[in-house]
């Protein structure tokens, strides 16, 4: 499978304060889909945090956010949008995920993102679709444990992830997790067994010979 980097030039959000901050770095850290929009966790590392707080407090498209940390070089706050950013519906759209953290500069969000040549094929379908600059800066032949994954055993643990089923507490039980997959409890259960095999044992392949 094939490993991507892409750059996207995204108005607006994150992306449009880093713009007004080349300087400093930008990453967010974690995001989750919610009922609303999407709820994000970003780290800014600056020479200037009363400044970023200024900026912060004042662009109009940040209505709320929770100050989770900040020193002299370090903000770290947890935001939600109303809405689902192009980029990220595009992945959605494309069954994929996003490999966090996502690094941010001078207005350009940067991820890397391991998927069949297909999934690739039908993200870059999407970004075109949503009108978004964005140049693929690199694409590289992967040994991610993941990629020896059947396409069903990728989209049960895809969304196994994304329901917080591997999460500690879980976010969800492997029969509401079955639910959502519309299959029986023991099919989720099976299909996630084998594919975690998968996982572990080319994982610690090297190790254990």
């Amino acid at each position: 499978m094939p490993r991507a980097q892409l750059k996207a030039k995204i108005p607006g959000g994150p992306a449009a304060l880093s713009a007004q901050h080349p300087d400093d770095e930008f990453r967010i850290l974690a995001s989750n889909p919610t009922e609303d929009g999407l709820l994000a966790i970003l780290e800014i590392r600056t020479s200037d945090t009363e400044a970023l707080v200024r900026d912060l407090d004042e662009v109009s498209w940040l209505t709320s956010y929770d100050l989770l940390h900040a020193d002299e070089q370090t903000l770290l706050i947890q935001y939600s949008l109303p809405f689902i950013p192009p980029p990220y519906r595009a992945l959605i759209a494309s069954e994929n995920l996003p490999r966090f953290p996502l690094a941010i500069r001078n207005g350009w969000v940067i991820s890397d993102i391991t998927t069949s040549h297909e999934r690739l094929s039908r993200f870059k379908d999407e970004l075109d679709a949503t009108g978004l600059t964005y140049e693929i800066m690199s694409v590289t032949q992967s040994t991610d444990p993941t990629d020896l994954l059947t396409d069903r055993q990728h989209r049960f643990m895809t969304e196994a992830i994304e329901y917080g089923y591997y999460d500690t507490p879980r976010g969800c039980s492997l029969t509401n997790l079955a639910d959502e997959l519309d299959v029986s409890k023991s099919t989720a259960s099976v299909v996630l067994h084998n594919a975690e095999e998968t996982i572990i044992k080319e994982f610690f392949a090297e190790s254990v010979e």
